[in-house]
C-alpha cells in the first residue's frame, strides 16, 4: 500500500499543499481532481520524489520514501509526465529502455533489451520501435511514456494528466490500457485528472483538492455530487448516472453568489470535462 500522511509543500512562504492524506492500494486507480492551481501536479511530484515535501511522510509498503535512494524509489514508483519536450530525438525503443535504469548495474543488459521488446509488444508499439519520439502523434507519445514507466516494473504508477492533449479515442485507449495493466500486473495507480467524467469512469477512489487541501475523498459516487462541484469549481452542475457511470453537465458559473449563463458556462464545461460514459 502507498501511504501519504499529513503531506505539506511550500514554495518559500507560499503553502501549496496542506496536510494531505491519501492511501492507494494495489489493483486500484485513485484519481486526484480539482481546479487549476489546486495542487494536483505538485502532489504527484512530491510522491515521485521530484519535489521534496516540507512536512509529512510518504510510505511505500513498509518503507519510508525519504529513506530510499532515487534508484530505489524509481523501482517502486513509475512517473508519467503530461508531455515530452518538444525536441526529443531519441527512438521509441531507447526511450522505453531508459526505464530500465533502476535495474541496470552499469549498462543495459540483454535482459533489459528483452523486457523492453516485451513491453513494446504488449502495448502494440512494435512498429514504432525505431521511430524518433518527435515524429509521434500525441497519443503514440503518451503510450510510449507509459511504456517507459512500466519498464521500471513499479509497484505504483503516477500519471499527471494522461489525457490532457489527446483526442477522445486516444483518451479512452490510454485509460482502458491503464485499467487493464493495473489489474493484470497488480499495481496501484494515481492519476491527476481534469475530466471528471473520465476520472469517475476509470477510478475506484477519488480525492478532490481545493486550494491545496483535501476537500473530500471516497468513491466516485461519494465525491461527485452537485454540492461538491459547486463549492470546489464554482459552477452549478447536473450530475446524472447511467449504467454506473457519471455524466456531469455544467449549467452555469457561480461567483460571489451570482449565477452566470452563456459562454462562461461553456468554458467551465471544458475545464470539468465533456467525455460521456461509454454505453455497454
Amino acid at each position: 500500500m502507498l501511504y501519504i500522511h499529513d503531506l505539506s509543500f511550500a514554495y518559500g512562504s507560499s503553502l501549496i499543499l496542506d496536510s494531505i492524506g491519501v492511501t492507494v492500494e494495489r489493483k486500484q486507480i485513485l484519481s486526484i481532481v480539482g481546479p487549476n492551481g489546486a495542487g494536483k501536479t505538485t502532489l504527484l511530484k512530491c510522491m515521485a520524489g521530484i519535489l521534496k515535501p516540507t512536512g509529512g511522510a510518504i510510505r511505500i509498503e513498509d518503507r519510508q520514501a525519504s529513506s530510499m535512494s532515487r534508484k530505489e524509489l524509481a523501482a517502486r514508483l513509475g512517473y508519467v509526465p503530461q508531455s515530452i519536450p518538444s525536441r526529443f530525438s531519441m527512438t521509441v525503443f531507447d526511450t522505453v529502455l531508459t526505464g530500465r535504469r533502476p535495474h541496470a548495474v552499469w549498462r543495459p543488459s540483454q535482459k533489459d533489451m528483452i523486457k523492453v521488446a516485451e513491453i513494446l509488444h504488449e502495448m502494440n508499439l512494435d512498429e514504432l520501435a525505431m521511430r524518433e519520439m518527435d515524429r509521434l502523434s500525441g497519443g503514440q507519445a503518451q503510450k510510449v511514456l507509459l511504456a517507459r514507466a512500466l519498464a521500471q516494473e513499479p509497484s505504483y504508477m503516477l500519471l499527471d494528466e494522461p489525457t490532457s492533449s489527446l483526442d477522445l479515442r486516444h483518451q479512452m485507449e490510454v485509460l482502458e490500457l491503464m485499467a487493464v495493466l493495473v489489474e493484470s500486473r497488480g499495481m496501484g495507480a494515481v492519476m491527476a485528472m481534469h475530466d471528471l467524467n473520465l476520472a469517475a469512469r476509470f477510478s475506484h477512489k477519488m480525492v478532490m483538492l481545493r486550494e491545496g487541501k483535501v476537500f473530500c475523498s471516497g468513491s466516485p459516487r461519494e465525491v461527485l455530487h452537485a454540492g461538491n462541484i459547486r463549492t470546489v469549481y464554482g459552477v452549478e452542475a447536473a450530475v446524472n448516472w447511467e449504467n454506473g457511470y457519471p455524466l456531469i453537465q455544467v449549467l452555469r458559473c457561480v461567483s460571489n453568489g451570482r449565477e452566470h449563463d452563456g459562454p462562461w458556462a461553456g468554458h467551465a464545461q471544458r475545464l470539468i470535462g465533456t467525455t460521456q460514459p461509454m454505453r455497454r
